[in-house]
This record gives structure tokens, sequence and C-alpha cells, in this order.
């Protein structure tokens, strides 16, 4: 199914660019981005003026979409507004949230937008360490077969590469490492374990295993292409370990804890879809990057949902 979905990513050598949206929320930040308005034109080739609404001046300055805009005078020497100040949403989605994951990434502001997106990355990788460090000790005390505690801590260490490699292309766009906190973890039982398993299991980290995927063939910086597809093939495989563990968890439950982890999953199936239809970033960071267009996310977020979760989006 990966393969098949993959084939439909443009790729990079081509010279296919990507537009400027894609979906996945596990954290969001926001970059501003200022012009003046003696710079925007518009349709008939004349100069848009203070009274055009934000929207239009943000659409027209190359921001597809906005969260909020506003104008604005340069200097306080300057009371009428000469430039327009769009806000735009910065999403990533890499890796597994654990259960206390109290930081969230963010950077300062002013780091330049690639800088933001592959700082969540990485900082969503370097939490998927202690979550796979605890996914295993928890299997070993709920009695999991060996082979599911022995692939959580291979997963653990795969991870703490992933961040490095994220960490690098954050730098490389002058962003620093985000500071990771997680609070202590608390035991909790099976039906808890399978719950977040199944969210950021087989769920997010399915969807992020086919990001990766689909940047390693998509992204027009080839630093980036080759990170992705060194990181591909771990999360698919940390993906295909998720619905190895649902598998067995279901069994061990009753039915009605089973119906509550399956309500779980389908609920994650929604919000995913939702993040994927709007979500975004602008088009020169998308195609470095290489993520898909807001309307192809949302595609491949129902396709996968379709042969995964049959009926889970109908």
């Amino acid at each position: 199914m990966f393969k098949r979905l993959w084939l439909l990513a443009p790729v990079a050598t081509l010279g296919v660019g990507c537009s400027s949206t894609w979906g996945c929320e596990a954290g969001k930040d926001t970059e501003h981005h200022s012009y003046f308005l003696r710079d925007i034109s518009s349709e008939d080739g004349g100069v848009l003026s203070v009274d055009t609404p934000c929207e239009e001046l943000c659409q027209r300055a190359t921001i597809d979409k906005t969260v909020s805009c506003w104008t604005r005078p340069n200097s306080e020497t300057q009371p009428e507004p000469d430039k327009v100040v769009c806000e735009v949403v910065i999403t990533a989605c890499e890796g597994r949230r654990p259960e206390g994951l109290c930081s969230d990434g963010a950077v300062a502001q002013g780091t330049p937008t690639l800088g933001v997106l592959f700082a969540r990355m990485a900082h969503l990788e370097a939490a998927s360490v202690p979550a796979f460090e605890r996914l295993a000790d928890e299997l070993a005390a709920h009695g999991a077969p060996e082979h599911l505690v022995r692939a959580a801590r291979r997963s653990a260490k795969e991870e703490v590469r992933h961040a490095e490699a994220m960490e690098s292309l954050a730098r490389r766009h002058g962003a620093p490492m985000p500071e990771l906190k997680v609070a202590p973890f608390q035991a909790r039982s099976l039906e808890a374990l399978a719950i977040e398993n199944a969210v950021e299991g087989c769920v997010r980290e399915t969807y992020g295993a086919l990001l990766a995927g689909w940047q390693a063939r998509s992204a027009e910086d080839a630093q980036v292409r080759e990170s992705l597809s060194a990181i591909a093939p771990d999360e698919l495989r940390h993906a295909e370990l998720s619905w190895a563990i649902n598998a067995w968890a279901m069994e061990q439950l009753s039915p009605d804890a089973r119906e509550r982890v399956n309500a779980a999953r389908r609920e994650a199936w929604r919000a995913l879809e939702q993040d994927a239809a709007s979500s975004h970033l602008p088009d020169e960071v998308a195609r470095h990057s290489g993520l898909p267009s807001a309307e192809v996310a949302r595609t491949l977020v129902r396709e996968l949902a379709s042969e995964l979760m049959p009926g889970a989006l109908a």
C-alpha cells in the first residue's frame, strides 16, 4: 500500500514542485511575514492600498493561506499603515508523542521558517525516544512477546538517529535544537497503553511513515531527500510494530475495552483528516521539504484509513 501511494509523489529530480499545504497536527507554531503595500500588485497591475482586505494582500504577496493578518505603519513617524503582516502556521508530524510531553518544540520568533519546521521535527523525533523506551518497559511488564519488547527498544535507538538528522537540518536553517521536557511516567493499564498506541502508532506514526517516504522522493533539497530516505524504512517498521502491538493487546482486552481502543483510533483518523485539510506552509518551504499539498495529504489520509480501518472516515 505504501509503495502504491509513494508512486503518486512527484520526483524531485524531475523538477516537479509541491504546493504550500500539508497535513499533520503534532505541534504548531506561527511565522510572520511582512510586506510593503507598495510592493504588492493587484490583478490589473495597480498598487493595492490599506483599504484592501489584508487577506487579499497576503494572497497577492504569495502567502496562499494565513491564520490572521493585519496592516501597520513601518515606523512611529508614519501614521498611515504601509505594511501588511501575514501570519502562517508551522506544523510538523514526525515520531510518536509520549504521554506527559510538556515541551512544544518552539524556537525563537524570527527563526527562518525552514528552521522552525525542522526544529519541530527534531523535537518530535527526540520525544519518540522516551516514548519507545517506556513502551518497551510496559510491554515487558504486561507480559508481551519478547520480540515486541526488543522491537520497541530498537525503535528508541533508531529515533535517536532520526532526531540527530533533523537537528542537523534545523541548525543548517538557523534553528537550535528545542528543549525536550517529558513528565515522569506513571504506571498505567494495558488499555491505556493500547489507546495511546492506536492513536500515536496505528494512525499518526503510520501516516508519518508515509510522509517520510513522500518527502524522500519530493524534496527539492538533496540533504532532505538523503535524510528522509534513511529515516523512511525505520518509520515504516515502527508503523508495523504499532499494528503488531495493537493485534497482541486487543487479544488481551475485554470487548468493552477493545471498543474503546477502536473508538479512539476512529477519532484519531478524523482528527488527522482535519489537520491534513487545514495545515499549510509557504510554497518555498513546502517545495524544499517535499511535503504534499493539503488536497493530496487529505487523500493520503483517506487512502490509509480505508485500507487500515474501513469506515473510519465514511
